[in-house]
């Protein structure tokens, strides 16, 4: 991902990138039914998928003891998730067994890892939203993983939310939820949100003096262009 691409994708909403895909024919990007357990001011969570995905625990192959097993892919995922990137979990939108807890997503925070999203639940859930990483789950779940998760493999494409996720793909988090961007779409989209953005300012500030909506959102009017145009001089935008 190219710096500017980053710095762009930070200051952009998932929902004005959810905009940008519709345009483009994607409906089902954004990962339903996940929140964030804080919002963390206004810059956006940023960062390349790395995926770990679970099936449904067989008992005879989740006891305590397979923790013990340094190979074992949940605890390599933990160590492997290279750091900028985001850990997403396919927990099956099940969240009856946490995904991961405290000491699991702080040892992602100490590697620099940039965010972690599970369709199912995290345990430590108060302590998770404490941390300075960012972090979406459906609700706290107290119950290990072992419950009902078998680990099965790492860096593979996944569902998460009901949305398609290959690694490498660009995840956006912030208050409203996460999206995924394919990653060859990511600076195209990344400079298309930014305009957006930028724009949608400007109509926020038009609206908030009075103005109505009409020819301003969407802009079908040239005079709110014309402007637009001067807004984004003296707003250096």
């Amino acid at each position: 991902m190219k710096p500017e691409t980053l710095a762009r994708l930070k200051n952009v909403s998932t929902a004005t990138l959810a905009t940008a895909l519709f345009k483009r024919g994607f409906r089902q990007q954004f990962i339903q039914n996940v929140q964030p357990l804080r919002v963390h001011g206004r810059q956006s969570m940023v960062g390349p998928a790395y995926t770990l995905r679970y099936i449904p625990a067989r008992e005879d192959l989740n006891g305590i003891e397979v923790f013990k097993d340094p190979g074992h892919l949940q605890r390599r995922g933990i160590e492997e998730c290279p750091a900028g990137h985001v850990m997403v979990i396919d927990s099956r939108k099940d969240a009856r067994a946490a995904s991961a807890g405290g000491i699991l997503v702080n040892r992602l925070q100490a590697r620099g890892v940039a965010g972690v999203v599970t369709d199912g639940g995290f345990r430590d859930a108060q302590e998770i939203a404490g941390l300075e990483i960012w972090a979406f789950h459906q609700r706290p779940s107290a119950p290990t993983n072992l419950t009902l998760n078998h680990a099965i493999a790492l860096n593979e494409p996944i569902a998460c939310g009901d949305a398609p996720i290959f690694p490498g793909d660009i995840m956006v988090g912030d208050g409203d939820g996460v999206i995924a961007l394919p990653a060859h779409l990511a600076d195209e989209l990344a400079e298309e949100a930014s305009e957006m953005t930028a724009y949608e300012d400007f109509a926020t500030e038009r609206v908030r003096a009075g103005h109505s909506i009409r020819g301003l959102y969407p802009a079908t009017d040239p005079a709110n262009v014309a402007l637009f145009d001067a807004w984004r001089k003296t707003h250096d935008r």
